[in-house]
């Protein structure tokens, strides 16, 4: 069988003798990449992890509202937040991707699972820190 560069039709991709996806382009590449990214938040929110981080971002905004935080501290938080979805989709994806790659214990599979892991801890860090930083100095 020649080498075509397509995958088996079990992982959804193109098989031999199936024509190639056609790219979409213009308003319905806006409408398919919005699905994907859809879909990747529903994902996201069958996460335990990611949903904690989403209870404590509320809460913070609750606690910003109680101590009168600024406009610039909203946003600030908001956009760190942001960051913090971010880097938990790219570790999710990481853990799902090392999960289907290598299926038994390696130490490489550990390494890349525990450094996608710390970089969603510094950002849950620096989350807490920035709102940590709000609250107190509110009361200065």
């Amino acid at each position: 069988m020649p080498a075509t560069g397509h995958a088996g039709e079990e992982n959804g991709i193109v098989g031999m003798g199936q024509a190639p996806i056609e790219k979409k382009t213009g308003f319905s590449h806006l409408i398919a990449a919005a699905t994907y990214s859809a879909a990747g938040a529903r994902r996201l929110l069958g996460e335990a992890a990611f949903r904690h981080e989403l209870i404590a971002f509320v809460v913070a905004m609750v606690i910003f509202t109680v101590v009168g935080a600024s406009f610039f501290q909203y946003v600030a938080m908001a956009i760190l937040f942001l960051l913090m979805v971010a880097f938990e989709a790219l570790n999710t994806a990481i853990e799902e991707i090392v999960d289907r790659v290598s299926p038994e214990i390696s130490e490489m599979g550990k390494h890349s699972k525990d450094l996608g892991s710390f970089a969603v801890f510094c950002l849950i860090v620096a989350n807490a820190g920035f709102a940590g930083y709000v609250v107190i100095s509110s009361f200065l």
